[in-house]
C-alpha cells in the first residue's frame, strides 16, 4: 500500500509501505480522507513518537470504508462507512483500528467530511464534559478559538448551554468564533484575557488550554471559585511554576490529559470514549447545533503543504488530506 513516510519535517513522501491487515478485534479501513492535526506535525519533526504498539505513520483520524474485519468483531461489516479515532496510521491508503475506537458517519455529514470529526469530538467531550465536568450556564474560556478543537468546543459547549469566551490572534478568526455562538471574542495579540473574563463575565468556571507553561499562571487568574483548568497542549512551553497560594483560596483545580496513549478499554480508554461521543455528540450534528469546520483541504501528496498551513496559523477549523474518492 502507500502511505506518507516522513523523511524530514518538510518532506513528507507518498510511496510504498508494508501492507496492513486486521488483527483479531480490529477492522481494516481503506481510507477516503485524513484528519491533520498539530500531534501529526510534532511526529513528522521527529518530538512525538507513537505509543508503544501503534503504526509509526503519521494520522490521528480518519473516515473510509471498512474493507475487512478481524477476528471477534460482530458490531462492523465489510462495505461500511465509517470514520476512526487513531493512535496513528491515518496517512496512508488502509489502517487497521481496533474496533471500538471505529464510529458510524453522523447523520447529514459526508463520508470526507467526517474525517474532521473524531479528534476534535473525541479531545473535546472527554476533556470538558468527562473530566471537566462542565455544567450547564457556566463560562468556558477557549484558548485558540478558531483552531479544530476551538471551533468543535465553541459548538458543543453552546449546545450543553454554556456561555463561551475564546481567544484568536484575528479579527476574522474572532469572527469566525462568534458565528459558532461565542458570547466574549479576546485577540491575544492586544488584549488582556484575564481582564477580559474577569471583568466581563467573572471568571472562567472551566478553561480548555493548549498553550501550557506560558498561560499557566494567568489561566489560575482567570478562573472563578471551584474553577477547573484542563491542559492539552504546550504550544507554550513545557515548564511553569505553579502558584499553589493562588489555587487554595479559589479550590482550583488544574489537570493535563492526553488522548493518544490512552488504553482502548476501560471507563477512561478510548472505547469508552468513543461510546459516549457517539451517544451525545452525534445527534447533536444530527439535529445541525454542531457541524465540522473545515478550513482547508489538500491532496495525500501535499501533506507537506498541509502540515505547513496549520503550523501557519493561515487557516481556521481542520484541515484535512485527500487519500481517495
Amino acid at each position: 500500500m502507500l502511505a506518507i513516510v516522513a523523511e524530514s519535517t518538510d518532506r513528507l513522501i507518498w510511496r510504498e509501505v508494508p501492507d496492513v491487515a486486521p488483527g483479531p478485534g480490529e477492522v481494516l479501513i481503506k481510507i477516503s480522507t485524513a484528519g491533520v492535526n498539530r500531534a501529526d506535525l510534532l511526529q513528522a519533526a521527529g518530538h512525538y513518537p507513537p505509543p508503544p504498539g501503534a503504526s509509526d505513520i503519521i494520522g490521528l483520524e480518519v473516515s473510509g470504508v471498512i474493507s475487512a474485519v478481524g477476528g471477534g468483531v460482530s458490531e462492523w461489516a465489510v462495505g461500511q462507512e465509517v470514520c476512526a479515532l487513531l493512535a496513528g496510521g491515518g496517512y496512508a491508503q488502509y489502517v487497521a483500528v481496533p474496533a471500538p475506537q471505529v464510529m458510524p458517519i453522523p447523520s447529514g455529514v459526508s463520508l470526507s467530511d467526517a474525517a474532521a470529526l473524531p479528534e476534535v469530538a473525541c479531545t473535546v467531550w472527554s476533556n470538558i464534559v468527562m473530566t471537566a465536568h462542565l455544567a450547564p450556564g457556566e463560562l468556558i474560556l477557549l484558548h485558540g478559538g478558531a483552531s479544530g478543537i476551538g471551533t468543535h468546543a465553541i459548538q458543543v459547549a453552546k449546545a450543553l448551554g454554556n456561555r463561551v469566551a475564546v481567544t484568536a490572534g484575528s479579527r476574522s478568526k474572532l469572527d469566525v468564533c462568534a458565528e459558532l455562538g461565542a458570547d466574549l471574542l479576546i485577540s491575544y495579540r492586544d488584549e488582556d484575557f484575564v481582564a477580559r473574563v474577569n471583568n466581563e463575565a467573572g471568571g472562567a468556571n472551566v478553561i480548555f488550554d493548549i498553550m501550557g507553561a506560558a498561560y499557566l499562571d494567568r489561566n489560575l487568574d482567570a478562573l472563578a471559585p471551584d474553577g477547573r483548568l484542563v491542559i492539552i497542549g504546550m504550544q507554550g512551553g513545557i515548564k511553569a511554576e505553579l502558584n499553589i497560594a493562588k489555587m487554595v483560596p479559589k479550590r482550583l483545580s488544574v489537570i493535563a490529559t492526553s488522548l493518544r496513549g490512552r488504553p482502548v478499554d476501560g471507563a477512561n480508554g478510548k472505547g469508552a470514549i468513543v461510546d459516549a461521543v457517539v451517544d451525545s455528540v452525534w445527534p447533536m450534528i444530527g439535529d445541525g447545533r454542531v457541524r465540522p469546520i473545515i478550513g482547508a483541504r489538500f491532496p495525500i501528496t501535499e501533506a507537506a503543504e498541509a502540515h505547513r498551513v496549520l503550523a501557519s496559523g493561515e487557516t481556521f477549523g481542520k484541515v484535512l488530506l485527500t487519500v481517495s474518492d
